[in-house]
């Protein structure tokens, strides 16, 4: 099943937009991922790095981008793996310089092997260098290897760039903002997602392995072209719900306990993120349905404020105030609930924020305040909403009935022009919808 994807002029006009934000005599470098080895001379399985896929669509390891701005000239470099036939018949066709111009639209292309002997002319005559400081040693190092190379040259005439600048700001403002392309292939992320958990619900019962539901939630997500899930699923049974990044996924499922799974697909490099938590047996004891109807009602709550120009900490605080009022009155808390918000008593019951920002990377990038201050939400910003209530089995401060009690809830949001678009509604949330799907699917 094929499934929306980016096209090569959205990955150009994304350089463009980059470009327009730059001064003139400004040239961005963006390395690729590269192979990661696993064992002997096995790797593990290539994800092209993000920032890189973002402003080329292209995903093969050993390659970089760099892209000049010139007083009149405009270019975009691909230095990729060159074609070789031999190492084809190993491990799969190569684009090749060629391929990088005729397919992924480069000025120009050229073989990663020549980098270091063109990079110097490239970068002669730029005053500026842009690129993601720390999170490639290899390429800083390349970066002063060429800068050196350069220096070496200049009674020649060679003028060498002196401004090293963090590309980060400039280019994760724009990842946060997603297009309207973006914004579709994210909700067919969050729709596969969403249909891998419900047969999940549909398959649950006691006596199943957590990586049982785990298969069964990769096999969707393979069975609609996700090669990959987004992150490594968390399949909790029990008291391993109240783990918040339990990915053992290796106890039985049992009677009467709740499991919370937190899992999401990856479509064309963009992330589904959800987590539902629903009864093994497919019916909630009391003590479960009422921590599950006060992380719902959180969460809704939230998700009736989130609009364009709200501070991002505004939903964050209404799912505080909203889970301590409930803690409150079931007994799990005792006290005033301002004075129990300003203690962070909560936080024992709720140690998370509500959600991070989700694009290309699970835990996208884009910054949450802006001089100081907490950013405001606007259209196009996609963000996850996760609160949730996680009772620690030895916790002898509250009755026995709800110890080892994990539970979240969440969903992907984009924010629109009037509120927000939940990305994956077509996952059951209400009590009485889960129910109902877990006993329909038993007989």
């Amino acid at each position: 099943m094929k499934q929306p994807c980016i096209n090569q002029c959205e990955f150009a006009e994304r350089r463009e937009r980059l470009l327009a934000q730059l001064p003139v005599n400004s040239v961005v470098v963006v390395p690729s991922a590269t192979l990661q080895q696993r064992n002997s001379d096995v790797e593990s399985p290539f994800r092209q790095d993000s920032d890189f896929y973002y402003l080329s669509g292209f995903d093969e390891p050993e390659a970089l981008i760099v892209i000049t701005k010139g007083e009149a000239v405009v270019s975009y470099h691909l230095f990729c793996q060159p074609r070789d036939p031999e190492m084809e018949i190993w491990n799969g066709y190569r684009s090749g310089p060629e391929g990088a111009k005729v397919d992924f639209l480069a000025d120009k292309a050229f073989s990663i092997d020549d980098v270091d002997e063109r990079l110097p002319s490239i970068l002669d005559g730029m005053e500026s260098i842009y690129f993601c400081m720390g999170t490639c040693y290899r390429t800083e190092s390349r970066v002063e290897h060429w800068l050196e190379s350069m220096r070496k040259k200049r009674r020649q005439g060679v003028k060498v760039p002196s401004r090293l600048i963090e590309l980060g700001p400039v280019l994760h403002e724009m990842r946060l903002l997603k297009s309207e392309q973006e914004i579709e292939v994210m909700r067919a992320a969050g729709e596969i997602s969403a249909q891998a958990h419900v047969r999940a619900m549909q398959i649950c019962r006691p006596g199943l392995m957590e990586y049982q539901l785990e298969a069964e939630i990769i096999h969707h997500f393979m069975q609609h072209g996700c090669r990959l899930p987004a992150y490594s699923s968390i399949v909790g049974g029990g008291k391993n719900g109240c783990v918040l990044h339990y990915v053992s996924n290796n106890a039985m499922l049992r009677e009467g306990d709740l499991v919370l799974i937190d899992a999401g697909c990856e479509t064309d490099y963009y992330a589904g993120d959800i987590t539902r938590t629903f009864p093994i047996n497919g019916r909630f004891s009391d003590a479960q349905r009422a921590l599950y109807e006060l992380v719902l009602r959180a969460q809704s709550a939230c998700l009736e404020e989130i609009k364009p120009g709200i501070p991002w900490e505004q939903t964050h605080d209404t799912s505080v105030r909203v889970i301590t009022e409930g803690l409150v009155e079931l007994g799990l808390l005792k006290g005033k609930v301002d004075e129990l918000i300003d203690c962070g008593a909560y936080k024992a019951f709720y140690m998370h924020r509500l959600g991070h920002w989700l694009g290309m990377d699970v835990h996208d990038v884009g910054d949450y305040k802006s001089d100081g201050q907490w950013r405001l939400l606007e259209p196009g910003m996609v963000m996850t909403v996760e609160p949730g209530i996680y009772v620690a089995p030895d916790n002898e401060s509250v009755d026995a009935c709800w110890r080892g009690i994990g539970i979240r809830i969440e969903d992907d949001v984009v924010v629109t022009a009037e509120g927000c678009e939940v990305l994956t509604a077509s996952v059951p949330k209400t009590v009485d919808e889960i129910e109902a799907l877990m006993a329909a699917a038993r007989h």
